[in-house]
């Protein structure tokens, strides 16, 4: 439960990208 949560999370907040990006940049904006 709580990895998929944070996996939609994840899509909304960075608008779509996968967790690999935000990872590899985390909250770069």
């Amino acid at each position: 439960y709580i990895h998929y949560y944070n996996h939609e999370r994840i899509k909304l907040k960075l608008k779509g990208l996968s967790p690999v990006q935000y990872r590899t940049q985390p909250l770069a904006t």
